[in-house]
């Protein structure tokens, strides 16, 4: 399955969305911005962008669009980052408030300080290729993660790229940086669950000779 094959939404409402788009359509992506509940229809994958979750949540909601969107993460695969890890997360700290609870970790907002305090740096990662460069505005960090939540870069000893099922979320912007292996990971994780959702794989058949229907694995 190619990267054309896949139709990507990214969650428009808010934040630094444009710029998920634009790595997308670099990566061959069709890209769908998603403003309204029923625009979460037809789509492989979603991506929560950075911006503010209380805003967001606002948002969210009016018209069901909270429940549509909890519906969907549970479903298909998703990835959020900064904001969107918030929204993502079990726990919400520092204040708390409601979230879509799809990931099992704790996260504490705005817990490196104010905008002054952004950083960018260079982490080893359990990506493949060099250490991945990471744009920290204003991030959260994560305090707790689930037994089956997987790590895959840390910073100070805290969670910033974390995997588990279908979710994944990171508490800094991927999308404001050349290096696109984190996006390219979130689409390998979208082809290998349309491939498995998919009623043409395996492959069925009719039989003639026998009148039955066979499958190829």
């Amino acid at each position: 399955m190619t990267d054309n094959q896949l139709t990507i939404g990214v969650l428009a409402l808010q934040g630094d969305y444009d710029a998920h788009r634009q790595t997308l359509n670099g990566l061959g992506v069709h890209t769908v911005l998603v403003r309204k509940p029923e625009e979460l229809d037809g789509i492989d994958g979603l991506i929560i962008p950075g911006g503010e979750s209380s805003t967001f949540l606002k948002f969210l909601e009016r018209e069901g669009f909270l429940k549509q969107l909890r519906d969907f993460v549970s479903q298909k695969p998703t990835f959020g980052t900064c904001a969107g890890a918030i929204l993502l997360a079990k726990e919400v700290m520092n204040p708390a408030q409601q979230s879509l609870g799809a990931l099992d970790i704790a996260i504490q907002r705005n817990a490196y300080g104010r905008q002054i305090d952004s950083t960018i740096m260079n982490a080893a990662t359990k990506l493949d290729g060099a250490p991945l460069e990471m744009v920290f505005i204003r991030a959260p960090r994560i305090e707790r993660v689930g037994t089956k939540v997987e790590v895959l870069a840390q910073r100070e000893n805290h969670p910033v790229l974390v995997k588990e099922g279908q979710i994944l979320a990171a508490t800094f912007h991927p999308e404001l940086s050349d290096d696109t292996r984190v996006h390219e990971l979130f689409l390998e994780m979208v082809r290998k669950a349309k491939t498995s959702a998919d009623p043409a794989g395996p492959t069925r058949r009719k039989s003639k000779e026998q009148g039955q229907i066979q499958e190829d694995f």
